[in-house]
């Protein structure tokens, strides 16, 4: 039951598709923490006469709600022991695009989400996470007649010796259509300092351990965001979504201070990208390709793991390791 937690991380993309985690870490969603963040995309060639840039600043936060250990009897007269622990995600974005150096839109896109993940380790079903979602992003003119998005999914592991993971599972996502998305993801332990991650198709990862308070993570990422704004003519006001997605490539140094706080700095180049326009009908009005350029992120996240609740489950089954929570 050690790694249980590896699962949770598609369907914690998912949940953050549009704030762009700085990276991921294996442990971060069993201990309740509150994390800010902020990156800053270098403006680049739009259309070879433009350029678009990008910032972000937020934060996300992990409130435990549950966490116990059931003993259940079946119809067949069979005892089941049974683990779970349910946390709540919330996060709030705030989402700037520019164009030749103008905010546009001028107040950028706020996004709010609400998230549950549910971890079930049990000695019938064995090791499962359920997870679902919703939230906005919309600008100030749209956030009262949004366009929501939802997700919701599930994960089965299987655990392939003590230092090798795999798991496979499915998601259900809707953001102006509605999208099946099979994922699949390997945990594998390189030595004693080394770790690789992917879940795919979202992200991929490789971690060194230089010490118990400092790593380093070499990444890659596929995010973006979908926001509702509105263009004023002097006939009408006309609703409109952008929709931008990119692949971010980077390296990440993350050290651990004062016993609560995780300090992370990355930088890398933003490639693969698209930005395109559509109308209420979902007719695609624009689209381009901005060139790849370099991004910079910081992150600073405080984590409360004193918590009663989620400290006793996470010991009890592994999850988290004693004093460091990267």
């Amino acid at each position: 039951m050690r790694n249980l937690r590896y699962p949770t991380i598609c369907l914690f993309l998912l949940s953050i598709s549009a704030s762009h985690a700085q990276h991921f870490a294996l442990s971060r969603l069993f201990y309740p923490n509150v994390t800010l963040k902020a990156d800053y995309t270098v403006p680049s060639s739009l259309d070879g006469t433009r350029d678009f840039g990008l910032r972000k600043t937020g934060f996300f936060g992990i409130i435990p709600v549950q966490s116990e250990v059931q003993l259940g009897y079946s119809l067949r007269k069979k005892f089941d022991l049974r683990a779970v622990h349910t946390v709540m995600l919330a996060q709030f974005n705030q989402v700037q695009p520019t164009l030749d150096g103008t905010d546009l839109p001028t107040h950028g896109y706020k996004t709010l989400s609400l998230g549950v993940i549910r971890l079930q380790a049990s000695i019938k079903d064995r090791l499962w996470v359920y997870g679902g979602g919703l939230g906005m992003t919309e600008t100030n003119e749209t956030f009262f007649s949004p366009q929501p998005f939802f997700w919701g999914g599930a994960a089965r592991m299987h655990i392939l010796g003590l230092r090798t993971q795999i798991m496979y599972g499915s998601v259900l996502a809707y953001n102006q259509k509605l999208r099946f998305i099979p994922v699949f993801g390997i945990n594998k332990g390189l030595g004693r300092q080394w770790r690789a991650s992917a879940m795919l198709p979202f992200m991929a990862n490789v971690n060194y351990k230089a010490t118990k308070w400092f790593n380093v993570d070499m990444l890659a990422g596929l995010n973006g965001y979908s926001g509702g704004f509105m263009v004023q003519t002097p006939e009408e006001k006309m609703l409109r979504r952008e929709n931008y997605r990119q692949i971010k490539v980077g390296v990440a140094a993350n050290a651990h201070l004062f016993t609560v706080l995780n300090v992370s700095l990355e930088a890398g180049v933003a490639t693969f990208r698209q930005l395109r326009t559509f109308n209420s009908a979902r007719e695609n009005l624009t689209s381009y390709t901005p060139a790849t350029t370099p991004y910079i992120g910081a992150s600073v996240r405080y984590i409360t793991s004193r918590s009663k609740m989620s400290s006793r489950f996470t010991r009890k089954m592994g999850l988290g390791e004693s004093g460091i929570n990267w």
